[in-house]
């Protein structure tokens, strides 16, 4: 039981994107932050995505048991029931969200409810079922919380806000559709009219490129304006050209599924060691 309900929260997911929130934080703060707010922020952001996980996993437990890789879920399995999941998907984002308006700012509030809203209604219940705008569009919710992140310590919506979110942004499509393609006849099985399903995969392939291209100006800004040192411009600028190049040796790889999973690990890895040398250089005071 226990391990179903935390299962139900995706903690790969969570974990992810608090690192994300973290190094928002992190770089707002400048080197000088507040304990208890970082504590209160990350608590309300963990609640609040473990929320929309769960609803995802309740609104889309149909689906679910079509595919091999969410088949074994709680939901698809009867191991747990719809309306207890249902309940505790509301409990959780209620917790999150009072947590962030109350503790954090109201700024911060607002956007956790966008995320929850993005990703449970534009993304689980409209777009992924219906359109390959799903994984683009879908991704403004993954791209909130370095944002929340950074506004929990400066209560605005400025510069760096916007830029810690095209970062997300830019990340996440080249990132998902290389876990598509690996799917791809499992997402096709289950009915979803994901990109590599409806146009296939070497548009997929092509697709990517203007996404991972757009990462190299994200991160030139980051330095521009000054929020962190030349390390992280380096770093990035370097781990991006890696992704770039792998992402277009796909046009000419005979295995694909084994490019696809390749492609897939180094997005993994570009988003946690940017992150964390984003962390480590950030600009003081």
């Amino acid at each position: 039981m226990l391990k179903d309900l935390v299962a139900l929260t995706k903690p790969r997911i969570i974990r992810l994107n608090l690192i994300a929130a973290f190094g928002g934080y992190w770089v707002a703060s400048q080197w000088n932050f507040d304990l208890w707010t970082l504590l209160w922020m990350l608590l309300g952001s963990t609640l609040t995505m473990a929320s929309a996980c769960v609803f995802n996993n309740y609104l889309d437990r149909d689906f679910d048991t079509k595919m091999e890789r969410t088949r074994d879920r709680a939901l698809p399995q009867g191991r747990m029931k719809p309306q207890g999941v249902l309940l505790y998907a509301i409990v959780l984002g209620v917790a999150g969200i009072s947590i962030l308006f109350v503790l954090v700012n109201a700024l911060v509030g607002w956007l956790g409810l966008l995320a929850l809203f993005v990703y449970d209604v534009i993304y689980t219940l409209w777009l992924k079922r219906h359109s390959t705008w799903s994984t683009s569009i879908g991704g403004i919710s993954g791209a909130l919380p370095p944002v929340i992140g950074y506004c929990a310590v400066t209560g605005e919506l400025d510069a760096g806000a916007w830029i810690l979110f095209a970062l997300l942004f830019l990340w996440q499509p080249a990132h998902f559709w290389s876990l598509a393609i690996r799917r791809v006849e499992e997402y096709r099985a289950a009915g979803f009219p994901l990109l590599p399903v409806v146009k296939g995969i070497t548009r997929t392939k092509k697709q990517m490129i203007p996404y991972i291209l757009l990462l190299f100006p994200a991160s030139i800004l980051m330095y521009t304006y000054d929020y962190v040192g030349i390390y992280f411009l380096v770093i990035s600028i370097v781990l991006a050209l890696v992704w770039l190049v792998h992402t277009l040796y796909g046009f000419s790889a005979k295995e694909e599924e084994k490019w696809a999973k390749t492609n897939f690990f180094i997005s993994i890895n570009y988003l946690m060691i940017v992150f964390v040398t984003m962390m480590i250089d950030t600009v003081s005071a």
